[in-house]
């Protein structure tokens, strides 16, 4: 069967509701909600702030903690400051809106469009098989009438679950299409979810409502004002984007389509791919493996430099782009990505001192691959030579789906030899060994007895490196 899918644009194109309402403030008349202050709320509880940064507290329920300045928008509840929802001053009807968001531990939240319908927020990683009330689904109705277990009704779980951990911004944008209503109020179409695209996977696709989900705050109408959900745990928003829902995706209409059916790969079981992997703009690695696991962690790994280029939750691997026709040797990942890696250099490096370039290429380390040998579960330990050691790259996904798990290892030790853990534009240390890196994208932390790591400046970004002595052991969240 072929894929449909939205086509996701952000054309401004006017589209005119019933003259009693068309003269209401809307959201869809700017591009953005400015958060210099709260002033685009309506009467905010007193666990709404402003921020300019958020962490949470990953070993604590529902656990945020912020620092006072703008951009950001924060609910942090507990148990002695409970939230409530909050509701913008403008309302809106067909709309386009993009956001960032980032969950607390455990925590739970909600985008109900108008007031009335909700893309449910909510802490869902790791869950194998998600339901509406998991994040990225659209939220069930309810009638106290109906029998027992059957309360619940009309609710869309998430195609597939392309969460991050609590603590990471996730990127969500949702294309919405408001109920029609004739001259007397009758309505005359329901509402429509168009698209819902979480961390760069559509996960809801044209959707149709046929009434309010479960606490709703109105009966259905024209339009309404965007409710953010905050009774229900600690949550954080930012860079809130506002567009129009051009006219020609009324419906679902305006879809792709044609072309050949896509060729997938799943992972019922340790699977392996061999193909080119874009892992960053114009970089392809050419010598890449990607790795699925039945756990819905998948990763792609670099055989010329020994780098771990990307991972993600999700679906496994999207082969058409390689198999289809003559094919252009590249596989897709099908889930949501996590980039570890912006340009290409050796994982490993010998340095003259802690502050020396990291070099850009092996040439001269005597680098040579040798490929990987699989262990009694089907996975691959990567083998590889430099600096006339052999290393081995162990790296395995653990912690119920949620981590990765590498082993570094050198079968003979080698001066003032460093191993790159991270290359990104922001690295901070939480505790001991546990780094918060790349702006908020993932977390890395060192096994106990780790030599501690370097934080270094490098090519207008940061580098974490790490003298090897004969293993290193870390694992990466995200």
């Amino acid at each position: 069967m072929k894929s449909n899918y939205l086509k996701f644009g952000t054309a401004a194109l006017c589209y005119f509701y019933g003259t009693a309402l068309v003269f209401a403030q809307q959201l869809t008349d700017q591009s953005e909600i400015k958060l210099n202050d709260l002033s685009a709320f309506h009467a905010a509880s007193k666990s709404w702030s402003i921020a300019d940064n958020v962490v949470a507290d990953l070993k604590n329920e529902n656990g945020l903690r912020s620092s006072k300045g703008s951009g950001i928008l924060v609910n942090i509840t507990s148990d002695k400051v409970k939230g409530s929802d909050l509701l913008t001053n403008a309302v809106h009807g067909n709309i386009i809106i993009e956001l960032d968001y980032l969950m607390a531990n455990n925590s739970n939240s909600g985008i109900y469009l108008q007031g009335n319908y909700e893309v449910q927020l909510k802490d869902s990683w790791g869950v194998l098989n998600p339901l509406s009330s998991d994040n990225g689904g659209i939220y069930e109705r309810w009638d106290d009438t109906r029998p027992e277990g059957a309360k619940g009704f009309e609710g869309y779980a998430p195609r597939q679950n392309a969460s991050k951990a609590p603590g990471l911004w996730q990127h969500l944008k949702i294309a919405f299409q408001a109920p029609q209503f004739d001259a007397t109020g009758n309505k005359t179409a329901n509402a429509r979810i168009l698209a819902v695209e979480l961390n760069g996977v559509i996960v809801q696709d044209n959707v149709e409502l046929f009434g309010p989900t479960r606490g709703a705050a109105d009966k259905e109408k024209p339009l309404g004002p965007l409710r953010l959900q905050g009774d229900h745990g600690s949550v954080a928003f930012r860079n809130i984007k506002i567009s129009k829902l051009p006219e020609e995706l009324l419906n679902g209409n305006n879809r792709a389509g044609g072309g050949a059916d896509p060729i997938y790969i799943d992972a019922p079981s340790n699977t392996m791919i061999r193909s080119f992997v874009n892992y960053a703009p114009k970089q392809i690695a050419v010598h890449a493996i990607s790795v699925g696991s039945p756990l819905k962690t998948h990763y792609s790994y670099d055989l010329h430099n020994g780098l771990l280029l990307q991972a993600w939750h999700g679906e496994f691997i999207d082969a058409t782009p390689m198999w289809d026709g003559r094919g252009n040797g590249t596989s897709k990942a099908r889930g949501a990505i996590t980039s570890f890696v912006k340009t290409p250099t050796p994982a490993l490096a010998q340095l003259t001192n802690n502050q020396a370039s990291w070099p850009a290429d092996s040439t001269g380390t005597g680098f040579r691959t040798k490929g990987y040998v699989i262990d009694n579960e089907d996975r691959p330990q990567f083998k590889y030579n430099i600096y006339g050691t052999e290393v081995t790259d162990i790296i395995t996904v653990s912690n119920n789906g949620k981590s990765l798990s590498r082993s570094v290892k050198i079968d003979k030790p080698v001066a003032n030899l460093y191993f790159l853990l991270a290359n990104a534009s922001s690295i901070e240390e939480l505790t001991k060994g546990y780094y918060l890196v790349d702006g908020q994208s993932y977390y890395l932390e060192l096994d106990k007895g780790a030599p501690k790591p370097i934080i270094r400046d490098a090519n207008g970004g940061k580098e974490l490196i790490i003298l090897l002595d004969k293993q290193l052991n870390y694992s990466i969240s995200f």
